[in-house]
């Protein structure tokens, strides 16, 4: 499936994405706050691409023929959190030099679009640390709503606050 915005694409990761997902990847300043390590090497990369980003619903966002970023949804069991039925949990990064272009909830509402209107979702749930603001700003402009409040740990074994928030299929209509 390839989903097409104004200004960017959405389409399954390839493998010849790795040097470039590493580039990016590899920026202190994007994956910790999106609860994953930098990327350490363009295996590293291509091991992602080779797991993680091919799951269902999972999608390099090109710009310019550029992979700059990411989104999907996740789905039980590899969901974070277990939501229940009809549900799944969406996530999202765009590359730092990138930020500030609107890219991430251009490219997640897109995604959503596609989900509520093409499979039988009820519910998108997402969450973000409290100190992540850009990523609560993407999610508000999406028309999610608080649900609650909660810890969570990160890959270094750390504890986390974090908000999770949710959209309702009936509320995007």
């Amino acid at each position: 499936m390839i989903l097409k915005t104004s200004r960017l694409t959405l389409r399954p990761w390839m493998e010849s994405d790795a040097k470039c997902l590493f580039h990016f990847a590899k920026n202190p300043n994007v994956g910790p706050i999106a609860g994953w390590p930098p990327h350490e090497s363009i295996d590293d990369s291509l091991n992602i691409i080779k797991t993680v980003f091919s799951k269902r619903e999972t999608y390099a966002i090109i710009k310019n023929d550029i992979p700059i970023g990411c989104v999907g949804l996740l789905f039980h069991p590899d969901t974070n959190h277990w939501w229940g039925e009809g549900s799944a949990e969406l996530g999202y990064w765009i590359a730092e030099e990138y930020w500030g272009n609107g890219y991430a909830t251009e490219s997640s509402k897109a995604l959503i679009e596609h989900v509520f209107n093409d499979l039988d979702l009820k519910t998108i749930y997402a969450t973000y640390r409290t100190e992540n603001i850009r990523s609560k700003k993407v999610l508000e402009k999406l028309g999610f709503r608080y649900y609650t409040e909660m810890q969570n740990e990160n890959y270094l074994g750390e504890i986390f606050n974090e908000i999770a928030m949710k959209l309702e299929a009936k509320s995007w209509e």
